[in-house]
């Protein structure tokens, strides 16, 4: 295989898995059990249905209007880059340490919503597609969504079978090590927002001077 199309699918798969790790299922699936206890195994997979669909609907969403909107608010790439970091460094605070930092509705009548959007499209869903969109490009980052929604909807779809496996444990455990994952990426995104602040700053600052 040419090296670029290697190249190509390393980025891909990477994407995708980041995408994935910032949705982290292993630790909605707890929770969606939770609020959709006692209904039936049709309605379960119907609620994943939606959920996945309107997680999806946001994350498209943003990856779309995401740039256009930090232009609009004159955010520049890097000072997102830094913010995006210490999102993702809290939200893997919150899994490792078992933190509640955001507020989460209780209510009943709709609970594939709570699942669809704080829990799957969040912040730092939200923050790695635009991210991800502005490093390599719309097409890619599309597909690593689809991907990675796929894959969480199947996670949801089969998850009494998979609780009943591998059980609650293993699932927080699984959780911990995927925030572990989010506050290294995180730190990653802080430090190279903060090189491209400083270099482009400390560039320009620089070049008045001269």
């Amino acid at each position: 295989m040419h090296p670029g199309g290697i190249a190509e699918i390393a980025a891909l798969a990477s994407v995708t898995l980041s995408i994935f790790l910032v949705m982290n299922p292993f630790s909605s699936i707890p929770t969606f059990l939770s609020i959709t206890s006692g209904v039936g195994r049709d309605t379960l997979r119907s609620y994943a249905n939606r959920a996945v669909v309107v997680a999806g609907v946001l994350l498209f969403m943003f990856i779309f209007i995401g740039s256009p909107l930090m232009s609009l608010f004159g955010v520049t790439m890097e000072s997102f880059r830094v913010a995006g970091g210490v999102i993702l460094v809290l939200m893997g605070a919150e899994l490792v340490f078992g933190l509640k930092m955001s507020k989460m509705s209780e209510e009943k009548d709709a609970p594939w919503i709570i699942v669809a959007t704080p829990i799957m499209t969040g912040p730092g869903v939200i923050t790695a597609a635009i991210l991800f969109t502005q490093e390599y490009g719309y097409a890619e980052v599309i597909l690593a969504g689809m991907v990675a929604l796929i894959a969480t909807w199947a996670l949801l779809r089969m998850s009494p079978s998979i609780v009943r496996l591998v059980g609650v444990n293993a699932l927080s455990i699984t959780s911990k090590i995927v925030g572990l994952l989010l506050a290294a990426l995180g730190v990653e995104y802080m430090f190279q927002g903060a090189n491209e602040w400083v270099a482009m700053y400390w560039g320009t600052a620089s070049a008045l001077m001269l």
